[in-house]
């Protein structure tokens, strides 16, 4: 940005400041001034489709010396003043602004639209408690944001929670009733596995929050893209509640040919699990923000992938074709599970995609990293399409995001456990004395569904078990009472140690699946 386009930007900002202050909680209104074309989701589409034409700038302008060096505790000791939010007159909403500093040092800029008009929130100091931070001269008014966050009255009527915030890169987060921040979505991931070279992070760079009618149940929120593969328009409409949604609507401007692009990314968190305590000797039984990858398949099975945090980096994919949904969950809502009185790990929602129209064939991908602490996220799951998106030709999605907490996503049975033990074959014989190589015992406790209809018969009830590699050795299935289901074991051989395989198991009755299918992938060591 040149001098004089800075100067004339900053004079625009200033005549604004006057409008953006009146439109805080509580303050007179302008008069409103509705424009003969207002402004609309295709001028984020032109923004986008204009920016795709030119090189990315990668470059991101210093922060003033005051906030240059902020260290974590002192950017969390700045706080947005609650009285100064904006989206007031009535609306259920709030609009609070997250501040430069610290490992956000990207400007964003945030706009209001009103009355078809869309009006930059320029920066003041006046906005925030700064805490410890001194400010030994104005900063100015261009200086913009490090991200947005949303208040409503989600869980009390009288009471206004966090719903939704959007800070760093594309990452954003948000909360069903009763819940805590656990997993993040995005906008778009680029490269993730980094085939062609360190992963990419498109960033978000300007916002548009439209002012919602009074005692409106949604809010929109528009979004512009980039980053050096591609460019985006995004609508977000917000609906919160008990299952908060984010309905999100896209428009994708490659900038180059993009292979290997991750639709509606999800990033999460494991750790340890009730299967896996190799990481670590800690008290607390389980540290995740989810516990399973669900999917629910075009053909309409739906698959559980439980997760783990593995030795070595672990991807996973599961090819279909215009799938309904998948999603991260977290279905262990115990707190017996966690024992963990801080975090409160069984409150943490899930999220769930849900397709809108045909995405075509490709695979759900999931990334497992190995971790030795429960503050990395080292979970990714996203779609990937099986042709490459080319350069200079827009593309347009649909999908839904919704909060998910214990509920069922589908009527069948589903996993509720899985556990991994060396069989033994007889007496005192050993898993690797078994013939035919390594062998591994799997657990698989199912519930729901019909299952505790066909509990007390379990002759009626079958396990269909399968594997990539190496064969099934055995499989039983015994009623479990304290779940009202049952447990299924299957054993798999492989032919030598290092063999990796992907294990299948799903119960039926008659001809009709009861459950869904469970998938796990085992190496032998």
């Amino acid at each position: 940005m040149t001098e004089l386009n800075r100067r004339s930007v900053v004079q625009g900002l200033a005549a604004t400041a006057a409008f953006v202050a009146g439109t805080a909680e509580g303050q007179a209104q302008p008069p409103d001034r509705r424009p003969e074309t207002p402004f609309g989701f295709a001028d984020v589409e032109r923004r986008a489709s204009d920016l795709a034409k030119l090189p990315y700038d990668a470059r991101i302008p210093a922060l003033p010396a005051p906030i240059a060096k902020l260290d974590y505790d002192a950017w969390r000791d700045i706080r947005f003043k609650p009285d100064k939010a904006f989206l007031g007159e009535g609306s259920p909403f709030r609009l609070q602004l997250f501040h430069l500093g610290f490992l956000y040092n990207r400007p964003v800029t945030v706009n209001l639209v009103r009355g078809g008009v869309a009006t930059p929130i320029p920066y003041q100091a006046s906005l925030y408690d700064l805490g410890r931070t001194k400010l030994d001269r104005a900063l100015p008014l261009d200086l913009g944001f490090a991200g947005i966050r949303i208040h409503s009255p989600l869980n009390k009527p009288n009471l206004l929670d966090e719903l939704i915030s959007f800070l760093g890169a594309s990452y954003f987060r948000f909360l069903g009733r009763d819940q805590l921040y656990g997993l993040s979505a995005r906008g778009i991931a680029v490269d993730v596995e980094g085939v062609g070279g360190p992963e990419e992070f498109p960033v978000f760079r300007e916002f548009w929050i439209a002012q919602p009618e009074t005692n409106a149940d949604a809010l929109v929120i528009d979004a512009l893209l980039d980053g050096p593969s591609l460019t985006g328009a995004f609508r977000f409409t917000v609906r919160p509640g008990d299952e908060t949604s984010v309905a999100v609507t896209a428009t994708l401007n490659p900038r180059v040919d993009l292979a290997t692009v991750g639709l509606a990314p999800l990033t999460s968190m494991y750790f340890i699990g009730e299967n896996d305590h190799s990481h670590t000797d800690d008290y607390r039984p389980e540290l995740h923000d989810s516990d399973g990858l669900q999917i629910a398949a075009g053909s309409g099975e739906w698959l559980w992938r439980p997760l783990e945090n593995p030795a070595a980096r672990r991807i996973s994919t599961f090819a279909d074709r215009d799938p309904k949904g998948f999603g991260l969950l977290q279905r262990d809502r115990h707190f017996k599970a966690y024992q963990d009185l801080e975090a409160s790990y069984s409150r943490r929602p899930g999220y769930f995609v849900e397709a809108e129209g045909a995405w075509g064939e490709g695979a759900v991908m999931l990334m497992e990293l190995p971790t030795d602490t429960e503050v990395n996220d080292n979970i990714v799951a996203c779609w990937r399409p099986a042709q490459a998106y080319p350069a200079g030709s827009p593309v347009r999605l649909a999908y839904r995001v919704r909060t998910v907490g214990g509920e069922t996503l589908h009527p069948g049975g589903q996993v509720v456990n899985t556990f991994s033990v060396a069989p033994v074959a007889s007496g005192t014989a050993k898993a690797a004395e078994i013939k035919g190589g390594p062998v591994r015992r799997f657990l698989i406790d199912f519930a729901g569904g019909e299952l505790g209809y066909y509990r007390p018969d379990p002759a009626k009830v079958e396990i269909v078990a399968g594997t990539s590699a190496g064969r099934i050795t055995a499989t039983s299935l015994v009623p479990n009472p304290h779940i009202d289901g049952f447990r299924a074991a299957v054993d798999v051989a492989l032919e030598s140690t290092g063999q990796s395989t992907d294990l299948r198991a799903f119960l039926k009755a008659g001809g009709r699946a009861l459950t869904e299918t469970w998938t796990c992938p085992w190496t032998a060591t």
